[in-house]
């Protein structure tokens, strides 16, 4: 997705710029997506917005939970 793909390069503004997007399309945040923002802010060094996401999250899982514990053990 281009979200990891932000990730993998460090782009965060262009990640914050397809949060926004997000947002205001009125995407829900699902596990899904809000994994993939928690991955992307932790790859890029953000993790106070990867934990934001994370928090906001309904109903965190496994694979949301090891992207952020991933995040911090990078940084």
């Amino acid at each position: 997705s281009i979200l990891k793909a932000c990730g993998s390069i460090g782009a965060i503004e262009q990640g914050r710029l397809i949060h926004d997007q997000i947002i205001q399309c009125g995407i829900e945040l699902d596990v899904v997506v809000g994994s993939t923002l928690v991955d992307m802010y932790a790859k890029c060094g953000s993790l106070e917005e990867a934990q934001e996401v994370f928090d906001k999250l309904p109903n965190p899982d496994v694979v949301s939970w090891g992207t952020l514990i991933a995040g911090y053990v990078l940084h």
